[in-house]
């Protein structure tokens, strides 16, 4: 049987089918990320091999980096059906008991949002990962009684943007733990090809590379922004997306060449001119933005400090040179000195 004629059964909705034809269902498929990979492939083959489970994964990184996508794709690997659920639907320990009850041998349960699981619920889970049992407590008061009930071996693939808030006994109970990072130019690009030809979007080298330029390094974006370009292009450019095209419409989006949106500008341009480039910290500029603290740090944050825009110090949130320059504002020498890109300063 190869990779083309395996069937995976999923409780995938008919409105996602769309979203999830663009996803890669095998690894030889997959773009980009190609230390974490090699390592699940070892890991897959190791366990087909032996015609056991895959050990229980955990991939965590930023946000629309195919955390979801690689979870489906180690269950078509495996050749096995997947379920599907996050930490936050499971609000009691019968809702787990119920889906870990209902698993076949060598199913894949994938919880997406793990770390936002009910800690009641997460004790659940650690014989289940370890021994495959589940134990029930049948009764109330005196009469009560624990009953242990055994599980067919499983795969647990646990997806998770905060590491810092998963418990020490469920981190360690994951036998393979891969990070995602942000992805290459050239990556993306050849993702908004792949995701353009699904679509049947007639598109050029230099428009997906425009796309690809400002998706802030994830998929997810890319093909959100593709999208988007493409309606730009069925009213204004025949379908056709050219670097121009879409140089121009995402331009209309407020999206410029370094992928930095309106929040974005809005950050920066806040500790700038507001708070003299700062240092700021995140509860005041929660507030100077109006949005959440939460947000800020996980969504916005990583991308502005991997560019170099935006950096953490002790007493709070700066802008850098390269924020200054790329808005067109004087670095100041006060400022060299906050971020410590004063080469006077270096040598004292």
């Amino acid at each position: 049987m190869n990779d083309e004629e395996r069937i995976v059964t999923t409780r995938a909705t008919e409105a996602d089918h769309l979203e999830t034809s663009i996803r890669p269902r095998f690894l030889n498929r997959y773009i980009g990320q190609e230390q974490l990979k090699h390592n699940l492939e070892i890991a897959i083959q190791a366990a087909r091999s032996r015609g056991e489970p895959l050990d229980h994964v955990l991939f965590h990184g930023f946000p629309g980096l195919g955390k979801t996508t690689l979870a489906y794709i180690i269950a078509n690997e495996m050749q096995a059906n997947i379920r599907v659920t996050s930490g936050p639907v499971i609000e009691k320990s019968g809702d787990l008991a119920a889906i870990l009850t209902s698993l076949q041998a060598g199913d894949v349960l994938f919880i997406d949002e793990i770390h936002r699981l009910n800690h009641v619920v997460e004790e659940i889970l650690y014989p289940a990962m370890e021994d495959f049992q589940l134990d029930l407590v049948i009764g109330q008061g005196p009469g009560a009684r624990s009953v242990k009930m055994d599980l067919p071996p499983f795969t647990l693939v646990g997806a998770t943007t905060r590491t810092g808030l998963l418990t020490p006994p469920l981190r360690d109970r994951f036998g393979v733990v891969l990070r995602l990072d942000f992805y290459k130019v050239e990556e993306l690009v050849s993702i908004v090809r792949r995701a353009a030809e699904v679509f049947q979007i007639e598109i050029d080298e230099g428009g997906a590379r425009e796309i690809a330029s400002r998706s802030r390094g994830t998929p997810r974006i890319a093909n959100r922004l593709l999208k988007r370009v493409r309606d730009f292009a069925e009213v204004k450019a025949k379908g056709k997306i050219s670097g121009k095209v879409a140089d121009q419409a995402l331009d209309l989006l407020a999206v410029d060449k370094l992928g930095l949106d309106e929040m974005d500008r809005r950050i920066l341009l806040t500790i700038i001119d507001k708070f003299q480039g700062g240092p700021l910290g995140i509860e005041t500029m929660a507030t100077a933005v109006c949005e959440e603290k939460s947000t800020l740090e996980d969504v916005y944050e990583p991308f502005l400090i991997q560019i170099g825009f935006l950096s953490r110090t002790p007493r709070g949130r700066v802008a850098t040179r390269a924020a200054y320059e790329h808005f067109g504002r004087t670095f100041t020498p006060t400022q060299a000195a906050l971020t410590g890109d004063d080469p006077i300063g270096k040598l004292f």
